[in-house]
């Protein structure tokens, strides 16, 4: 029997909660209620395979615990913003989160959301890459394990996508990718027509990687053609 995927719904208005419980426990999901910044913490030790996030917590910010959630977990996000918010959803984009639902929204839109997120941070990624240790300026990449550790020592938190665009640009070093060429070889992903998501992630993995983002010396955009991963010497 297949083990119930957990749903984390982070909100505080207590009627959606109730609602997205009701909506989620009948299609088969476990889910837990959080209504504000301090019970999520709690809520993810007990293991979370999403989260909906209201940005929009009363006296919590939504965005800082979106980055919270992404500097320790690399668990799915889906934002849930108000109609006019694009500031906020470009934000939390960068900031990691998967996808974003802008209310008033239906249930079965939520479903459908949450469902494609699953499924593409259940894919497998990238089978064909090699499982050796790849290197590149102080970084150390591990396909087999899944992590990436700084020049530091310290190991960074990707998300599923991050990580797969990563490791796709190492295997693909000094070569030119344009975000069609990206989305194909991305097999496992769902990708929308005009999908900005490979723009969102690479500002974010330039944030986590680059000295310095407004001049990103490892990954590079090629005006009009698209991106180029450009380290000093890469060894696998």
């Amino acid at each position: 029997m297949q083990e119930q995927q957990h749903i984390l719904v982070v909100d505080d208005d207590a009627q959606i909660r109730r609602m997205l419980r009701r909506c989620l426990e009948d299609e088969g999901y476990r889910v837990s209620e959080a209504a504000g910044a301090n019970d999520v913490d709690p809520a993810l030790g007990r293991g979370v395979d999403l989260v909906t996030l209201d940005l929009n917590l009363g006296k919590s910010d939504g965005l800082s615990v979106a980055r919270r959630i992404r500097q320790n977990s690399n668990v799915p996000i889906i934002m849930i913003t108000g109609k006019g918010d694009m500031i906020d959803r470009v934000v939390g984009l960068e900031i990691g989160a998967d996808d974003y639902i802008a209310k008033p929204f239906h249930l079965r839109e939520v479903l459908a959301r949450i469902r494609t997120v699953l499924r593409r941070s259940a894919a497998p990624s990238l089978p064909q890459v090699a499982a050796g240790v790849i290197r590149f300026d102080g970084h150390e990449l591990d396909p087999a394990r899944r992590t990436l550790r700084g020049p530091q020592g310290a190991d960074i938190i990707l998300t599923t996508g991050e990580f797969d665009l990563l490791l796709l640009f190492a295997r693909h070093a000094h070569k030119v990718l344009d975000r069609d060429r990206i989305m194909d070889l991305l097999k496992g992903h769902d990708w929308a027509p005009n999908d900005r998501r490979i723009d969102n992630q690479v500002a974010r993995l330039r944030k986590l990687i680059e000295a310095d983002t407004r001049n990103p010396r490892l990954i590079k955009t090629v005006r009009g053609s698209g991106y180029s991963f450009t380290p000093g010497m890469i060894e696998s």
